[in-house]
């Protein structure tokens, strides 16, 4: 069983975290972060699948076929893609800097960046904000919120989660930090997230563990159906929990793996509710399915679906949006054999709608988060997307963001 810890679930021993303004927003808001492990950890990750990987994406994929790493260093501001072999040579520099002002080599750092693409990252600001940031490193959950706050552009709020379990008697910790609010859609989900842990685990198991939680948590969930050029999500565990190295299929890696994937799912539901402009967070589950491959076919064509993302901003329980979303995903679908629910209130059935629950679906919909349940009856697959809906907001943010 996981939990999470009331006092400082954003303690992690053998870590510390901060983050510092150094002008690259130009707004005095904070946008330099920096994690360090007191020594190398074990260290996965997942990327973008965008053709335009951004030039920190490419430096940290090649870091991280080491499987080790000691430092993440991430400024946002500018996501330093598209910016060609400059850009490179940048991020490159970036680690450089970094592993000059904690003392460690440059093969342990990975670097990421967030903001406007396209241009060059301000190399002399993060240059003058190293030294000030490693200085302002804490220990303690202040500094992991620091670099919460750092990593943030359009984010309405910084989005942070922890646990605290045993393994093999000792107690272990795991917290997790991400940005995210608009560009949302897998593979990855468009954001930036980072874990930390002392739990001792090795290189290959921690990368199996890890694709497996982020396939089931921040590669379920859509906002805008756009995905970016940086999507960065990673993990560093420095073993000082002492525990015995977990095993895939053991029971105390059963437990980490359960913990991994709730700290996720909770950072991700963040992210789409932080939807740039949003109003609702929509868990659409499809059940039923003749596989997960088409239950998820469907689940993204109802989440990505804009008509049904207005109905629901505007609080219409308007489910003809969501049968018809559900019939142009190319699967076949049996309609006489389809049901839908908006939470516990059957509002489609037998190839129609039903009637007289207008005044509960009025409540329903007056809802910040909304179940809707579609059951095919067609097999076994099942598949869950989080959503968010589509407001006036979202086209003032995207309209203006560049200028």
């Amino acid at each position: 069983m996981t939990t999470k810890n009331p006092l400082s679930p954003l303690k992690v021993p053998g870590f510390r975290a901060g983050g510092v303004v150094c002008g690259i927003k130009g707004n005095g808001k904070k946008d330099l972060a920096l994690i360090v492990s007191e020594e190398p950890a074990a260290a996965a990750a997942v990327f973008t699948t965008n053709r335009f990987k951004a030039a920190p994406v490419v430096h940290d994929m090649k870091k991280i076929a080491s499987g080790k790493a000691q430092a993440v260093f991430i400024n946002s501001g500018s996501a330093n893609a598209a910016t060609g072999e400059q850009g490179e040579a940048d991020a490159d520099a970036m680690a450089d800097i970094a592993a000059n002002c904690l003392g460690i080599d440059e093969s342990l750092v990975l670097v990421a960046s967030t903001g406007s693409i396209g241009s060059r990252l301000p190399m002399k600001k993060i240059e003058k904000g190293a030294p000030i940031l490693v200085e302002c490193l804490s220990g303690g959950a202040d500094g992991v919120m620091e670099a919460a706050e750092a990593i943030s552009t359009t984010d309405r709020f910084v989005k942070t989660a922890g646990r605290r379990f045993t393994l093999d008697g000792k107690d272990v910790s795991l917290c997790g930090i991400a940005k995210g609010a608009g560009m949302i859609e897998p593979d990855m989900a468009t954001m930036l997230a980072f874990f930390i842990t002392d739990a001792a685990i090795d290189e290959s198991v921690l990368r199996r563990m890890f694709k497996k939680a982020m396939d089931q948590s921040f590669n379920t969930i859509t906002v805008d159906g756009c995905m970016s050029t940086n999507d960065t999500a990673l993990i560093l565990a420095n073993g000082k929990a002492g525990n015995r190295p977990l095993q895939t299929r053991s029971a105390d890696g059963r437990i980490f793996q359960e913990a991994l994937l709730e700290t996720a799912i909770e950072l991700a539901a963040m992210i789409v509710r932080d939807g740039e402009g949003a109003t609702k967070l929509i868990d659409i589950i499809v059940e039923g399915a003749r596989n997960r491959a088409e239950a998820r076919r469907i689940a993204y064509a109802v989440g990505r679906s804009n008509l049904v993302k207005t109905a629901f901003f505007g609080g219409d329980a308007n489910w003809g949006r969501i049968i018809s979303a559900a019939g142009s995903a190319g699967v076949p679908i049996d309609p006489r054999r389809v049901t839908l629910y908006f939470e516990d209130c059957l509002i489609f059935t037998d190839g129609t709608g039903v009637g007289g629950n207008e005044k509960k679906l009025q409540e329903i919909m007056k809802r910040n988060t909304i179940s809707i349940r579609l059951r095919l009856a067609e097999g076994s697959g099942t598949f869950r997307v989080f959503a968010s809906d589509l407001t006036h907001d979202y086209v003032d943010i995207n309209a203006l963001y560049h200028t």
